[in-house]
């Protein structure tokens, strides 16, 4: 009989280049580092540089330098989603295209339907006790045939319960079109919207371990039906890790303006990241030397159930 090889498995970090690295981000792509090197598996690095507006090279530039400064040595070539943008419209003109539709509601439009709904709510309490969902697109425009080329795409998520077992969140389930509705796939001006292009490199890339932070827990059944919808292998192991938190509170992000990382004392970055992971101490050494340590006792235990880890002032 013959036997059955087990594929290698496949990590990412997908850093949208925005702006620099800071300790949330840091955190994260140290933990899918050594997660998926404990394993003995390949860490792909992609750069996630769809959004036009936002995203600037400098930032990528100054990524990889960090990445490479602090020892996170990936494996293959970098994926950069600005150049795989025809491979996207293939999809959605292609496996997709049955679920997506055009659509050419603004938001103001939508804002003065949800207003409309809402005061409707209010003066009939007792007909409509249900608040309208406001992230659910109402499907104005599902049976209109408008110009796919003229106008931002929808995709039509499943409305059933979809589950998934999460290695540190634990059990999820979720309704996807109850949470999210028909969700914007590629904006009228042709970008593509984040979910579809990690959902379709995810695939392509045969990644099976996905390890992000617990922000992106809500798009997980959108990319689960994605993937499927468009023939795509599934991910095997998803984990969320909890958020990187400020004193007050606030997740670490460059919308709260976190500070970029300063990779002169790389090693004291890690010892910081590794201590805000809960993993046991790494003597100070070389980063070659302290992520080899970091690797060989590895464990998402301490994670588990967590929500929130606060950084250090």
């Amino acid at each position: 009989m013959p036997t059955q090889t087990i594929p290698q498995p496949i990590g990412r970090f997908a850093p949208s280049p925005t702006g620099e690295l800071h300790l949330g981000s840091l955190t994260t792509a140290l933990a899918s580092f050594c997660h998926i090197k404990s394993i003995g598996g390949q860490w792909l690095l992609r750069i996630e540089d769809t959004d036009t507006e936002r995203c600037d090279r400098q930032f990528t530039e100054q990524i990889l330098m960090d990445l490479e400064v602090l020892g996170l040595h990936w494996d293959g070539d970098v994926i950069y989603q600005s150049e795989r943008i025809d491979i996207y419209n293939d999809y959605l003109s292609g496996a997709l295209r049955p679920l997506t539709y055009a659509c050419q509601c603004s938001r103001k439009d939508l804002e003065r339907y949800w207003a409309h709904e809402e005061e409707k709510h209010h003066h009939n309490e007792d007909i409509n006790p249900l608040q309208p969902n406001r992230v659910r697109y109402p499907r104005h425009c599902v049976n209109a045939s408008l110009d796919r080329q003229q106008h931002k795409l929808r995709i039509q998520l499943p409305d059933y319960h979809i589950g998934f077992n999460d290695g540190i969140q634990g059990i999820q389930w979720d309704n996807p079109q109850q949470t999210l509705g028909d969700m914007v796939v590629r904006r009228q001006d042709g970008m593509i919207n984040y979910i579809l292009a990690a959902s379709i490199d995810d695939g392509l890339q045969k990644v099976t371990h996905i390890m992000r932070g617990l922000d992106i827990l809500p798009m997980t059944t959108a990319q689960i039906s994605i993937l499927q919808a468009a023939h795509l292998p599934a991910i095997d192991h998803w984990y969320h890790l909890p958020l990187i938190c400020n004193p007050d509170g606030q997740k670490l992000s460059k919308q709260n303006l976190a500070q970029p990382i300063d990779t002169r004392d790389p090693s004291r970055l890690i010892t910081t990241a590794l201590q805000l992971l809960q993993q046991p101490a790494v003597d100070k050494d070389t980063p070659a030397n302290m992520l080899k340590q970091a690797i060989a006792q590895w464990d998402n235990t301490p994670l588990q159930g967590k929500q929130q880890l606060n950084s250090p002032d």
